[in-house]
């Protein structure tokens, strides 16, 4: 009975898992991050990324609203350089289970018997979006930012999903020096 229970709270559990973000940042302990109040693009960085351009423009546009937000301008002489790198993967789940009541025990464990086994293939994208803020003066990186989440395929979800990523790796910004 404890198993039946558990189920609905296993399949919430699932499906917020789909949607939310993980995120991880690295940065130069050594950096003051308080004197930076700038930034612009790094162009030749961005136009290298694989992804299409509308894409690379939402990505862009959710940084550019995220750092105003954080108090930085848009600069042709900026402090930071903002450059992305993207990756993704194709996972593919495949499930097995008995079908019948007692997963296992009597009735239902044997295909020849009532229930017998079920098997389902999901298939999902899993992007990674990293984030470099860059020293623009000195030319070195100083904090990079990575999220890692399930892409959706549906159009009307693609900005939101993308200011999801954005805004959760650039609340790791600035550091917490410890």
């Amino acid at each position: 009975m404890k198993t039946i229970k558990l189920l609905p709270l296993l399949f919430l559990f699932a499906v917020a898992s789909c949607s939310s973000v993980r995120v991880a940042s690295d940065f130069d302990k050594n950096v003051d991050f308080t004197k930076y109040k700038s930034f612009a693009f790094f162009k030749s960085g961005v136009d290298k990324v694989e992804i299409s351009d509308l894409d690379k423009r939402r990505i862009l546009n959710a940084i550019d609203a995220e750092l105003t937000a954080k108090g930085f301008t848009k600069s042709e002489s900026p402090d930071l350089l903002v450059n992305i790198f993207t990756k993704s993967r194709e996972q593919v789940d495949i499930n097995q289970f008995n079908a019948g009541w007692g997963y296992g025990w009597g009735w239902g464990w044997s295909p020849w018997m009532w229930g017998g086994r079920s098997t389902t293939v999901s298939t999902s994208t899993e992007g990674t979006l990293y984030i470099d803020l860059i020293d623009a003066r000195k030319k070195e990186l100083i904090w990079q930012g990575e999220g890692v989440g399930v892409l959706t395929q549906n159009m009307n979800k693609k900005d939101e999903r993308i200011q999801e990523f954005v805004k959760k790796i650039l609340a790791k910004y600035p550091p917490e020096k410890k």
